[in-house]
């Protein structure tokens, strides 16, 4: 177990070096980690990995097209846009730049 006498010498050790380098700093840096753990043993460490809040489609023109992509992610469907997007440039260049010209204005 580490006592707090030991940990606050080896913290002035650390500082007390004149030409300090990325070890010592890393070792300072995990001192004053455990110091500081020392110090709040009861403070609650809360992590969140919820995702960001996906975006609702509410479009809906009663097409085909539409009623496929209600409830589906939005960046799914871009993803399946783009590559559709690509091809029409390949393809019908005049069709795809039409498309970029509403999409611009």
């Amino acid at each position: 177990m580490i006592r707090r006498d030991d940990l606050l010498e080896a913290i002035a050790e650390c500082e007390g070096i004149r030409n300090p380098n990325a070890n010592t700093c890393m070792m300072l840096s995990a001192f004053y980690t455990i110091l500081d753990h020392m110090d709040n043993k009861e403070v609650p460490v809360e992590y969140s990995f919820s995702p960001a809040p996906q975006e609702e489609i509410k479009y809906n023109s009663g097409s085909e097209f539409s009623e496929a992509v209600q409830d589906k992610d939005i960046n799914e469907i871009l993803e399946i846009i783009d590559e559709l997007m690509s091809t029409l440039q390949v393809l019908y260049p005049r069709l795809y730049d039409g498309v970029m010209i509403k999409i611009a204005e």
